[in-house]
């Protein structure tokens, strides 16, 4: 058997390019993790990672989340008039009339008393307000020259926020904010409250056994209609999360896309004609069309919006039409890619039988290039579901405006999650749509 080593390998000009190539990997796979790794600390340092992380507040993070499944009870009292006012979230949609409240609330006379749970009592008083906390001990806070006086044990928690002019406490149970114009408490409780019915619809608060009774064999509450139609109507037109407009916000968006999609499939498809090389002769044409489809592709979509905006106004079809010019560039480079790609063959086949242009088109390319193009355009379509939220946010159609207008009172954030839980039902109903199609049109099954 004979032994080589590296050394007595003969130095050939082959042997030393296959070494330069191995030297020159080697200092490429070290090189490129290094400035990947670079490029990260630079970003860190140029986006100011470290502040951000100093700024956070995990805290309001924690409220934030918990209020897309919860929602909060306010017990608000006036410190001018002495009314109190019990509502959910804080709106005259969810205010309890008089003589009705939560049984976790006790009104009498001058006094108020607040059951948190867990031991946790807040009493609104003439003297001012207090707050038990059982592992802490108890808050009491007075009016004195017009501001709150805070008297608790010390020392001060965190969790107990103290300024000139208001003194704030935040517990598991829940917040309590006492300021010189009113005093609040604040309860979470699970679930989005009042989503089937308010406070003052007659269905509000009634067992699944007494809707059925209702629905079924129970007397009417309105003698002009069945308690169902009742129940639905109370539901459709529940004026705190008005499920009729949301349906409504829904078909909207989904007609944008629909409208915007298939009008940029209908015009780009001529369009994709003139662009093909081998079917438009003419360079300088064929050229300027294509120089115009990478001038709408080269604006996005969200700038043409805020543009047809300004130029008709706000509405859906202003949506609808941003979303089929955007499209029109990229249907017409794809559709123009495809047609360059057909197989001559067949053409040549149907012009054999004397068939004009017209009809070479519609028997020689149309079936070839069909499934491909029927597959972007389903696609774009399910895409555009997703767009047209944006859209409309921008345009005020559909269910982004509901959404915008939920994220801008910085309050209603259980109405942004149901808005998001829509949108996320719908993309993938049009995700099961556009496939179930696909598979119907291009493969017959």
């Amino acid at each position: 058997m004979t032994m080589f080593a590296n050394a007595s390998l003969p130095t050939t000009p082959l042997h030393a390019a296959v070494l330069q190539s191995f030297a020159r990997k080697r200092r490429i796979a070290f090189a490129v993790p290094l400035m990947i790794l670079a490029y990260l600390i630079y970003a860190s340092i140029s986006f100011d990672l470290a502040g951000l992380a100093a700024r956070a507040r995990i805290d309001n993070a924690a409220i934030l989340l918990s209020d897309f499944w919860s929602h909060k009870t306010h017990v608000t009292r006036d410190n001018r008039t002495g009314q109190v006012v019990v509502a959910i979230e804080g709106e005259n949609k969810g205010t309890y009339p008089k003589g009705m409240q939560p049984d976790w609330v006790s009104i009498n006379g001058d006094v108020t008393t607040i059951d948190l749970g867990a031991g946790h009592i807040v009493t609104y008083d003439l003297a001012g307000a207090r707050m038990v906390v059982p592992s802490y001990g108890t808050i009491n806070i007075r009016e004195v020259g017009g501001k709150p006086v805070l008297d608790a044990p010390l020392p001060i928690p965190d969790w107990i926020s103290v300024a000139p002019n208001k003194v704030s406490v935040t517990t598991d149970a829940g917040r309590f904010s006492y300021s010189r114009s009113k005093v609040e408490t604040f309860k979470y409780q699970a679930g989005w409250e009042l989503w089937f019915f308010t406070l003052d619809s007659p269905f509000y608060g009634k067992s699944l056994a007494d809707m059925a009774y209702l629905a079924t064999i129970g007397p009417r509450l309105d003698e002009t209609r069945l308690n169902a139609a009742y129940m639905l109507s109370e539901w459709w037109n529940n004026r705190m999360w008005q499920h009729g407009v949301v349906v409504w916000a829904i078909f909207e968006t989904i007609l944008m896309a629909f409208l915007g999609t298939m009008s940029a499939a209908i015009v780009s498809l001529p369009l994709g004609f003139l662009a093909a090389r081998n079917f438009m002769p003419l360079g300088f044409l064929r050229g300027a069309v294509r120089r115009m489809f990478d001038f709408i592709r080269g604006v996005d979509g969200l700038i043409w919006t805020v543009i047809l905006s300004r130029a008709f106004g706000p509405g859906p079809m202003t949506g609808a039409i941003a979303i089929a010019l955007t499209d029109t560039g990229s249907f017409g480079k794809m559709f123009s890619e495809a047609l360059e790609n057909i197989d001559e063959k067949q053409v040549e086949g149907v012009q054999s039988t004397g068939a004009n242009a017209l009809q070479r088109a519609r028997f020689g390319v149309i079936p070839q290039v069909m499934p491909v193009l029927l597959a972007q355009v389903l696609y774009y379509l399910e895409s555009n579901t997703r767009s047209a939220t944006v859209i409309g946010a921008i345009v005020g159609g559909g269910i982004g405006l509901l959404l915008t207008q939920a994220i801008v009172t910085q309050k209603d954030w259980e109405e942004v999650a149901y808005y998001m839980v829509l949108i996320v039902l719908m993309v993938m109903l049009m995700d099961s749509l556009s496939g179930w199609l696909r598979r119907k049109l291009i493969k017959g099954a």
